[in-house]
């Protein structure tokens, strides 16, 4: 018996308890794309600038440039006592509960988010069980889900989006549609083109109106890659589905929480979830909302 014997045989709830397990797993290791790779970006800007963005975080990594950071080295450890994070304290999810959120050594607190990414990650991927059969659709829309939850923490945390990430996506989303994986390769390329050429044209109407800034370069690029994995036909439902939830966040933000409306909002984690949602149910609600309007 081989192994798609082997594959094929398991029960639904064994392949799900799987994906589960596998991408905790993932989830540990995107905490650390999260973090590191930023850092990673900045030491290069560093390195070649002269001039340097501001408000850059105050990292240890970006004040020697002569050790190495990157996401493997310097081994895991307490950013507070430099202890290293041993094996069964990076067992994701439980060695945090396990440790009740602090540091073995010095008790510092460890952040909510690294668990809630975890899960974040698992039970995302898990719900991907629910509309994609078992198959090359499920495994590349693993990746698309993974690589989302990166960008948006990324872009939360710095308002970054960076280029090695959306068009790494967009290429991918490329290839794979080259077989039609989830539309057809010249609906992907309208669809990357249309995606990165429609937000650009929404920021150069919002500058030359205001002269301020409305939104960054990476968006457009993760919009483009946005349309490359699911095609020009869904652009309009993403941009839409990104616009109302991110116009709804922004509102309560300020009312609520009383955020000062001059400070920018990433828009990126907005298309990311906007995506994420057209690549499940996206032919769903697009029939709903044609219903709803008497069209059939």
């Amino acid at each position: 018996m081989n192994l798609s014997d082997v594959v094929t045989n398991l029960t639904p709830e064994m392949k799900a308890s799987g994906v589960i397990l596998i991408s905790l797993l993932i989830g540990s290791f995107l905490n650390v794309v999260i973090l590191r790779f930023p850092i990673m970006l900045f030491r290069s800007w560093k390195r070649d600038l002269e001039e340097m963005p501001e408000n850059l975080p105050d990292h240890p990594a970006l004040k020697d440039l002569s050790k190495p950071y990157n996401l493997l080295k310097p081994d895991s450890h307490c950013p507070k006592c430099g202890a290293p994070v041993r094996a069964w304290q990076n067992i994701p999810v439980l060695s945090w509960v396990l440790l009740r959120g602090k540091c073995a050594s010095c008790s510092t607190r460890i952040g909510l988010r690294y668990p809630a990414v975890e899960i974040a990650t698992a039970l995302f991927s898990a719900a991907l069980l629910l509309v994609y059969p078992w198959g090359w659709q499920l495994a590349a829309m693993l990746i698309f889900t993974w690589m989302l939850i990166a960008m948006s923490v990324i872009d939360i945390d710095h308002q970054i989006l960076p280029d090695t990430m959306t068009l790494s996506l967009m290429w991918l989303g490329l290839l794979i549609n080259s077989q039609g994986l989830f539309t057809d390769l010249e609906s992907a390329v309208y669809g990357a083109a249309a995606g990165y050429l429609s937000l650009w044209s929404v920021f150069w109407l919002f500058k030359l109106l205001t002269g301020k800034e409305g939104m960054g370069y990476g968006d457009f690029k993760l919009l483009a890659a946005l349309g490359a994995w699911l095609g020009v036909q869904n652009l309009l439902l993403i941009i839409l589905l990104s616009s109302v939830v991110g116009a709804v966040v922004g509102i309560a933000g300020i009312l609520i929480l009383g955020r000062d409306r001059n400070l920018p909002i990433p828009f990126g984690p907005y298309l990311a979830a906007a995506g994420w949602i057209t690549a499940l149910w996206g032919d769903d609600i697009s029939r709903q909302y044609l219903g709803m309007m008497g069209i059939h």
